[in-house]
């Protein structure tokens, strides 16, 4: 797992801006919140996958527990899946472009539809009955014409994200930084998020924190959503 630090001087910074608390998210209503699941696929967290990121399966636990806690309390989740452009490989030419031809031609096959890295990893909670699987072609969840998430959300009315995923400092951060400019209120896991190093972890988490989004452990998440749940008085 991550060792998570966060910046002692940003935390005492921000909850002195802020009052005396560090987060700004206290309450949730789990009908206008969503999980978004990120890139959790095997081409991501299997064991010599093309872009494997080893700590991706030592976060499967927490990102499950975030999964039942939203779909308990009556939100949604959304497995989102990295996914190539096929038939239009040319329009995102700048990232293909970064890789030689083999790396480049592998990465495209291994995230085509329906192969077996494209997949979602196994050991994840998927309800298939409740849970929503989307497809986006960039690594932000959120950029014009990457998928239609943004529309779902707002015809259900969600205004709250949590953000869980690899790899941290790519399509999770991606998507989180974008989601708070649509202003969405994000919730970002300091546990349920992976990257291949603690160092571009904690990076990303201090980012977060900063300006974008809560940062918080799966345990604090779940409460959130648990106590939203609890009878009044």
């Amino acid at each position: 797992m991550h060792k998570i630090m966060l910046d002692p001087d940003l935390v005492a910074r921000l909850t002195a801006e802020r009052g005396g608390q560090l987060h700004v998210i206290d309450r949730i209503d789990p009908a206008r919140t969503a999980h978004l699941i990120i890139d959790m696929q095997n081409g991501f967290v299997e064991e010599g996958a093309p872009v494997e990121v080893p700590t991706a399966r030592e976060v499967v636990p927490a990102i499950n527990r975030i999964s039942r806690a939203v779909r308990e309390a009556g939100g949604q989740n959304y497995f989102v899946q990295f996914t190539t452009p096929v038939g239009n490989l040319s329009s995102w030419s700048s990232f293909y472009s970064r890789f030689s031809n083999a790396v480049a031609k592998g990465h495209q096959d291994a995230f085509t539809p329906g192969t077996h890295y494209w997949s979602l990893w196994p050991a994840l909670d998927v309800d298939e009955n409740r849970d929503r699987t989307i497809e986006k072609l960039r690594f932000g969840a959120f950029i014009p014409g990457t998928c239609d998430l943004d529309a779902e959300l707002r015809a259900r009315g969600i205004d709250t994200v949590i953000i869980s995923g690899t790899l941290t400092n790519c399509c999770c951060e991606s998507t989180a930084r974008d989601a708070m400019q649509l202003n969405y209120r994000v919730i970002f896991a300091t546990d349920a998020n992976a990257a291949l190093t603690d160092a571009e972890h904690n990076a990303t988490l201090n980012n977060m924190l900063f300006l974008f989004a809560d940062v918080r452990p799966s345990e604090e998440i779940a409460a959130l959503l648990e106590g939203a749940m609890a009878p009044a008085g």
